[in-house]
């Protein structure tokens, strides 16, 4: 590891321990973690283990889960504006969670508690990633432009099948469904985040092992096949990790954009394009900023009577960056 990706390190872990810190500490109601520690049956300890801490594992593990995949596909489709959600997952999991609404199964209980709109959601992300695989190599193997314009294809088609179910469910159902569609993490079981826990292990286990053909790939299919590695094998497998990494993270989130886009783009110009450092310097970044997000979310309660989804809150904070580097990316030509 270089200097420069150390010094990252150790800015980057300390930040997320503070950013976890703070996700139980603040609060509408106040918390002693000292109390919480001492006594878990008082409510500081209620507060503390039933609620902020499990929300805030979930935000590091969704964070995490959308900034390393982020940072896997910009240097697989070599694009830096690639995000999590060009795979169609988005509205794969979109699609998946509006038809459980709209059949009165959203929030149904199934396995492990996790409710009927995360679990189809899921469903919805699996089958959006297998439409793209095929029409991927349809359009040209799995090559980037292939992948692209598939998973594109399918958010367009998502899109209009979301506006087509939303107009005949029951009124009643829209609300909830709009807020998991704007992204917003709640209160999940032990159950919930160990199965999270598990999904991430693989998709983001194998990201990382896969890191360093990605920087071959990086070059080029030509030369990453001359220097033997099997191209359309390790495209295959990085994209169904990171399909495996999101579909989890938004089942129980809902849809979360820019972090993937954004923690990439910061940490890129300071580490380099060496995706064994790039991803698992995302994954550590995407918690902080979601994380961050998240306790910003509930601290705004108080000002507005409700929680603004965080998604919003990622979006309001991704669309002008996004604008940002296209202009600089415009007077770099």
């Amino acid at each position: 590891m270089t200097r420069r990706a150390s010094t990252a390190f150790a800015f980057l872990l300390p930040l997320l321990a503070g950013a976890v810190l703070l996700a139980v500490w603040l609060g509408d109601q106040p918390l002693s973690l000292q109390r919480a520690w001492a006594e878990p049956d008082s409510l500081d300890g209620a507060l503390l283990w039933r609620l902020r801490l499990p929300r805030a594992v979930l935000a590091l593990m969704v964070g995490a889960a959308l900034g390393a995949s982020g940072a896997g596909l910009q240097v697989l489709l070599r694009n830096p504006l690639a995000d999590p959600f060009v795979l169609g997952v988005s509205g794969g999991a979109a699609l998946g969670a509006t038809l459980a609404w709209a059949l009165g199964l959203g929030a149904v209980a199934t396995v492990a508690g996790v409710g009927g709109a995360a679990l189809s959601a899921f469903g919805g992300a699996v089958v959006a990633t297998g439409v793209v695989f095929v029409a991927g190599r349809t359009a040209g193997g799995t090559a980037p432009h292939g992948v692209l314009l598939a998973g594109t294809v399918f958010n367009a088609f998502a899109l209009a099948a979301i506006t087509f179910v939303r107009s005949l469910a029951a009124p009643g159902q829209g609300g909830e469904l709009l807020h998991w569609l704007a992204g917003s993490l709640g209160y999940e079981s032990p159950a919930a985040l160990g199965l999270l826990a598990g999904a991430q292990a693989v998709g983001l286990g194998g990201l990382l092992l896969l890191s360093g053909r990605l920087n071959v790939l990086a070059l080029g299919d030509d030369e990453a096949a001359a220097l033997g590695v099997p191209v359309e094998r390790t495209r295959l497998q990085v994209l169904l990790c990171a399909s495996l990494a999101v579909g989890a993270a938004v089942a129980l989130s809902g849809l979360i954009g820019f972090v993937g886009l954004l923690v990439p783009q910061v940490l890129r110009p300071r580490l380099g394009a060496d995706a064994r450092r790039l991803l698992p310097a995302s994954a550590v970044g995407g918690a902080v900023l979601l994380v961050c997000a998240d306790t910003a979310a509930r601290l705004l309660f108080p000002v507005f009577q409700s929680e603004p989804p965080v998604g919003a809150l990622t979006a309001l904070l991704g669309g002008p960056f996004l604008l940002l580097a296209l202009r600089r990316g415009a007077r770099a030509e």
